[in-house]
């Protein structure tokens, strides 16, 4: 299997939504750029560090992960840790997520290297050209409702009805750079550079055009970031996006 080629799933499963927390532990190093609150793009990468064609998307989202505008997100799926390596971050509300994307946009499958932008455009992760034109195309969230924190609540205001129920996700991420010492699998002997490591995802609620607050609660561990996602249905386009 070449780097070049995306590593394919078979065809999707029901699954219910499970809403966990993982740890894992690795070197680190902090990033140096201020971040918008309100970023324009929201990039989703669905990787496994079992899988060989990752390490170049995973390189690809690192490099774009300090630009103000886009709020890179790396989530590691689980159907790869079959091949000797388990995923030290991997969740199985990760690979739930990744498969709700490909039934709304009626893909047969799922497959990694997954970038997702904005919840709209996917593409090959692992193909840096394609991700810098998807940066480009992508419609920037613009329009949506305004999300605003206050300690362990957050609103989201007023806006436009939506068609149906949005959904409001808590992401709670590590921003520093881990690296990660792979011992077997196809990438084994390797070392990975994460960023922006997903570590727990929790739906608040929903979002109907109302003013909505919801709480918040306290991260899993100390030093995690989070963001504010308001989506339509649990895997539609994004709305809005708020770091907090």
């Amino acid at each position: 299997m070449t780097l070049a080629q995306p590593r394919y799933r078979a065809p999707l499963l029901a699954a219910a939504v499970v809403l966990t927390a993982c740890s894992a532990a690795g070197t680190s190093t902090a990033p140096t750029r201020t971040a918008d609150a309100n970023p324009a793009l929201v990039v989703e990468l669905y990787q496994s560090q079992g899988c060989s064609s990752c390490p170049p998307a995973i390189a690809n989202v690192n490099a774009i992960a300090d630009r103000p505008d886009v709020l890179a997100l790396t989530f590691a799926v689980t159907y790869w840790d079959r091949l000797g390596w388990k995923d030290t971050f991997g969740d199985p509300a990760f690979t739930d997520r990744q498969r709700r994307y490909a039934v709304v946009a009626g893909r047969q499958g799922v497959f990694t290297p997954q970038v997702i932008v904005n919840g709209r455009t996917s593409i090959v992760g692992g193909r840096r050209a394609e991700l810098d034109a998807a940066l480009e195309a992508t419609p920037r969230l613009a329009g949506g409702p305004a999300i605003a924190a206050n300690g362990s609540d957050v609103t989201v205001a007023a806006r436009n009805r939506p068609a149906r129920p949005a959904t409001v996700w808590l992401v709670r991420y590590d921003p520093r750079t881990l690296r990660v010492a792979i011992g077997r699998g196809e990438n084994g002997g390797r070392k990975i550079d994460h960023r922006n490591v997903v570590r727990q995802l929790t739906r608040l609620g929903s979002w109907n055009g109302s003013a909505t607050s919801f709480r918040i609660g306290r991260a899993v561990s100390n030093g995690l970031a989070g963001a504010i996602l308001v989506q339509d249905g649990v895997a539609g386009p994004i709305f809005a996006a708020h770091r907090i």
